[in-house]
């Protein structure tokens, strides 16, 4: 018997007025944000945009998805960093939403950003997360054969869907002849 919670029906988070989880991160493409607020427009739901600092680790969760966090090396903790970055990722947002009639808040998370995006994602009760897809290139192809894709193993370890937004577009055209 299969002890694992697995997606079902009666699990199905209603979409309309309930949170969006959405994982955001230093130099994303604008279509992310812009893409997540017009869907909570539509869906007259809250957005937390997220992102998990894969420096930092969780020391500690709390229930609204907020989590206390510390570096990596005991002996630097690194706050100006992620302070730093925080309030870039806070002003990208806010300049690229400019007046969206949307409610929104910002998660500053910690280590891996499947862990991260689901556990905020149960505590706010959200009904879908949403991500960008990665860049091509050849440093993120190592990366995604060593560990994955972010979207994959959201995918295969939380019952919530997951709306991949394309970052960038392979043009496949056709020669005719």
């Amino acid at each position: 018997m299969n002890t694992t919670p697995q997606p079902a029906i009666e699990r199905i988070t209603p979409f309309a007025g309930n949170p969006l989880v959405v994982g955001i991160e230093p130099g994303q493409p604008d279509i992310v944000v812009v893409t997540a607020a017009r869907l909570a427009e539509t869906l007259k739901a809250k957005v937390y945009f997220a992102y998990a600092d894969p420096q930092r680790i969780t020391e500690r969760e709390f229930p609204d998805g907020t989590v206390q966090h510390g570096g990596l090396d005991p002996d630097f903790s690194g706050d100006e960093i992620w302070q730093a970055r925080r309030d870039q990722l806070v002003a990208a947002v806010h300049k690229t939403l400019g007046e969206a009639p949307i409610e929104w808040e910002f998660r500053y998370l910690a280590g891996r950003a499947d862990r991260a995006l689901t556990h905020l994602a149960r505590a706010v009760d959200a009904s879908m997360i949403v991500i960008g897809t990665r860049r091509p290139g050849s440093s993120g192809r190592v990366k995604r054969l060593l560990q994955g894709t972010l979207g994959r193993h959201l995918a295969h370890h939380q019952h919530r869907p997951v709306l991949m937004i394309p970052t960038s577009v392979v043009d496949w055209k056709i020669p005719l002849e």
